[in-house]
């Protein structure tokens, strides 16, 4: 049975459709695979950011973003937030964001 991939909101899906072609291209594939094989594919897709929050490692030629998600039953991911990377470290402002929504999308 594969996995479901859905978005927070249409805010949300919008920023994801709206990154940079080659990452936009690198994010679907990932995401292709996380429908195959499920969320827990691992580095260089994946990674966790405890709590029950993970991220999707999105690449390509213009930069790197990332999309915070988290697991609900029924195999289903949620994107949470989408968001280029400009630094080594995720802003502290996305990681708050993604946070409070996985709190409203879990209870």
């Amino acid at each position: 049975m594969k996995w479901q991939i859905t978005f927070y909101n249409k805010k949300v899906e919008s920023a994801a459709m709206a990154l940079p072609e080659g990452i936009l291209a690198n994010l679907l594939h990932i995401a292709t695979l996380i429908e195959d094989f499920g969320p827990d594919i691992g580095m260089p897709y994946t990674r966790t950011l405890g709590s029950g929050l993970f991220e999707i490692r999105a690449r390509g030629k213009e930069g790197i973003a990332r999309a915070m998600y988290c697991v609900r039953a029924r195999r289903e991911l949620i994107v949470l937030n989408v968001f280029i990377k400009k630094s080594p470290k995720a802003p502290r402002r996305e990681l708050d964001i993604a946070r409070k929504r996985m709190k409203e999308v879990l209870k």
